[in-house]
């Protein structure tokens, strides 16, 4: 995981050296910057794969007939080693995965791109032009701005959170997953949700696809040259994630958050023992929480109410974590996958249900996945999500949307199929435990509404009263932090639940 920083066009390099000094808790292991042409690449790096040997930006060693080129990289590819052997000519200078991409681009084109598998946001600049692109589903965040100097110019910058951009660019906007984009081109999209309508299975042929493509997902997210750990809410999606994982981690690191009593602290410490994992945990305070809120917007680049709520444990959880790991497994996709949230149960119509959960994944980048990046990689750790492999992806949404909500008694069990699949790795009362949101399992939901209603009334909304007191509150703290907020607050994301909804609405379910 790291932090990229990239300009094209007249401009001096302490522009790159600002955007890249404002990211800096993506990278603390290190920065590097390179000009080609007036192209300027900069980044910050979290070392993952060859700690030694992989620092950024990569540049190749220019062919007969060819120039230089060079990337910036945020993410992990998986199957590097693929990659590596269908380019084996190449000038390999590394072990790092971020390689692949670059010689990948550099002999095939951009269209290459679709060959990655894995999570990722990049640029190189070769040839003259600039080239960028973003994974499937938009786990790892890139932003586009303009900017136009005293010349009357336009410069082109590129990086991986909104404040590396603020008071620096004229526009900013969010990179669409799943696209690649050329200076001379614009953009283009290489992937798409899938949205045909799901397959007629017979629950043991699901349940043996479902077991053997999810541990092939958590299998391929384990490889890293640093320490490794798992996320355990106590909840079944991150469960599952840890029970496979502690199959092929020995000694498996699991960590857990909570208020003092809270059903996560209870459930999560119970998996633990059940897997054997090297579990620890944390039990936080009310007054840990007032201290680390405006931090948390800071980093978070949100407002939302909803996002807010669940980021604050993952906050916590992050910073704990990164005191003993720098990657993480998370359950992260589950709920969007397999029907988790409540408001799918009030969806009778099975199509109808389908199509909201296809929009649901389609809409993740810039709610929970913003979420999910902005809180581990404000403490130097790398999240990785095995619900989200494009493998997954593609296999969940074929399934009948019946057997992830069956009936018992008067409703509905949310992520039957999910939960029959794994049934036999997990106590009984993880498996069929009721959902509760991250928020809410740790205790901090209604812990943050009653703080937002002591809050002053000027210093709670700030002159806007936003959709509620608690999150105008969040509105003001996050505004105060930035001394032109204009540029994230436009930027924030809401979800809602109408079946008319644009994906860029964002992925947050109440």
């Amino acid at each position: 995981m790291c932090g990229l920083a990239v300009l094209s066009g007249d401009e001096a390099p302490v522009l790159v050296e600002t955007m890249i000094r404002r990211q800096r808790h993506r990278g603390p292991d290190g920065t590097g910057r390179i000009f080609i042409g007036d192209m300027q690449l900069g980044h910050c790096r979290l070392a993952i794969i060859d700690p030694d040997g992989g620092a950024q930006p990569i540049v190749t060693k220019p062919d007969a007939g060819a120039g230089e080129s060079a990337i910036v990289a945020n993410g992990m590819i998986y199957n590097d080693g693929a990659l590596r052997e269908l380019y084996r000519a190449a000038p390999w200078q590394s072990g790092s995965d971020s390689e692949s991409i670059l010689h990948a681009v550099v002999r095939d084109g951009p269209e290459a791109i679709a060959r990655l598998d894995g999570m990722f946001a990049f640029a190189i600049a070769e040839g003259g032009r600039l080239i960028a692109g973003r994974d499937p589903i938009g786990i790892k965040p890139l932003y586009l701005a303009r900017r136009r100097n005293e010349s009357g110019n336009e410069t082109l910058l590129l990086a991986s959170e909104i404040k590396a951009l603020a008071g620096i660019a004229d526009a900013i906007e969010e990179f669409p997953a799943g696209h690649w984009w050329t200076s001379d081109g614009g953009f283009r999209r290489y992937y798409e949700v899938p949205k045909a309508a799901p397959q007629k299975w017979r629950t043991r042929d699901a349940i043996a696809a479902l077991r053997e493509t999810l541990e092939a997902a958590v299998v391929k997210r384990l490889r890293s040259d640093v320490p490794f750990g798992c996320l355990l809410s106590g909840g079944l999606d991150s469960s599952i994630i840890a029970a496979l994982a502690a199959r092929q981690v020995p000694s498996l690191k699991t960590f857990a958050v909570g208020l003092p009593g809270s059903p996560d602290l209870t459930a999560a410490r119970a998996v633990a023992s059940h897997l054997g994992t090297d579990h620890h945990e944390l039990v936080l305070t009310p007054e840990e929480i007032v201290q680390a809120l405006p931090d948390i917007l800071y980093h978070l680049e949100s407002f939302d109410r909803d996002l807010v709520r669940s980021a604050v444990p993952c906050w916590f959880v992050a910073r704990f974590a990164a005191q003993h790991v720098k990657v993480v497994l998370t359950g992260e996709g589950a709920d969007e996958l397999f029907a988790g949230y409540r408001y799918y149960r009030d969806i009778d119509d099975p199509d109808a249900l389908h199509d909201e959960l296809v929009r649901s994944i389609g809409a993740m980048h810039n709610i929970n996945l913003q979420r999910v990046d902005r809180m581990a990689m404000a403490h130097g750790l790398e999240a990785r999500v095995p619900y989200l492999d494009t493998a997954m992806i593609a296999l969940g949404l074929s399934l009948p949307v019946e057997d992830k909500l069956r009936p018992r008694g008067r409703r509905r069990i949310e992520k039957w199929l999910l939960r029959r699949a794994f049934e036999d790795l997990l106590p009984a009362e993880i498996v069929w435990r009721d959902k509760a949101q991250f928020d809410e399992g740790s205790g901090l939901a209604a812990h943050l509404e009653r703080l937002a209603a002591r809050q002053e009334p000027e210093r709670r909304n700030g002159g806007d009263a936003g959709r509620s007191a608690e999150e105008a509150w969040y509105r003001a703290l996050l505004a105060a932090r930035f001394e032109n907020p204009d540029p994230v607050l436009g930027l924030v994301a809401h979800w809602n639940t109408r079946s008319d909804a644009s994906p860029a609405a964002g992925a947050r379910p109440h």
